[in-house]
């Protein structure tokens, strides 16, 4: 089975994110609270889904290790990919406040996922009215990065699409300790890259292309290497403020 789910294999004190700088720390109340809604973990291999796009899941995630995306397709099969999931995002908290399914979400690389029962976030709310804020910063990050997307989409160029995605990612990468040297594992392939920035696959193709002869980044191999950082974000006018840390469920 690709999808397979488990006890908890990873206790939440024991969580490997929690000791990053780049999430917020919890008080130990806080930690046995988040531990008690958590009632397990689940491993997705790459390429399939996590959520069905037409399918009502009975659980939120937070993607505890690998690559995933959220995505919306029309029904001749053309995607649109709203924005790629690192760890620590929280998946699926959408479909609480919509009246029909709002988006799918495709594991693209082996994942592991933190599970939580949707008909508990009420409740959580209502005890835990902190982390409750929490969740709906969470909600207000992921927004603002749809908005982003949507200027990118809009009003860039395709070399500062593809220069402002490839750093977004390469950033957030970074933030976690997921880069090394200037290289980051990237399991992205041009279709979704092209999927993302609204772009047909040879524009896309063209323009990786073009961009690797000026030696700003290589994407080769699964490996994303970023040779000129500074030359692609003030391509892609790609000035984000130091990270700061965010909550973790």
């Amino acid at each position: 089975m690709s999808v397979s789910h488990s006890a908890c294999g990873h206790p939440c004190s024991e969580c490997r994110l929690r000791s990053l700088p780049a999430f917020l720390a919890l008080s130990e109340p806080e930690r046995r609270a988040v531990a008690e809604w958590r009632t397990g973990s689940r491993r997705v291999a790459a390429g399939e889904r996590i959520i069905g796009e037409h399918v009502r899941s009975d659980q939120l995630y937070t993607l505890y290790s690998g690559w995933a995306f959220r995505y919306k397709s029309l029904s001749d099969g053309r995607r649109q990919i709203l924005n790629f999931l690192l760890p620590g995002d929280l998946l699926g908290l959408q479909d609480e406040f919509a009246d029909g399914r709002t988006h799918g979400v495709e594991a693209a690389s082996d994942v592991v996922l933190c599970t939580f029962p949707r008909d508990r976030l009420w409740d959580f709310f209502l005890q835990h009215p902190k982390l409750g804020y929490d969740i709906t910063w969470l909600a207000a990050r992921e927004e603002k990065m749809v908005d982003d997307n949507l200027v990118t989409t809009g009003r860039r160029t395709a070399a500062e699409r593809v220069a402002m995605l490839l750093m977004h990612l390469y950033r957030r990468a970074q933030h976690l300790g997921m880069t090394e040297a200037g290289r980051l594992e990237f399991p992205f392939q041009q279709q979704h890259i092209a999927d993302a920035l609204g772009l047909s696959l040879v524009h896309t193709n063209k323009t990786l292309r073009k961009l690797q002869r000026l030696g700003l980044h290589r994407l080769e191999g699964g490996w994303l290497e970023i040779l000129e950082p500074h030359a692609l974000e003030a391509l892609g006018d790609y000035f984000e403020r130091p990270m700061r840390p965010v909550p973790l469920l």
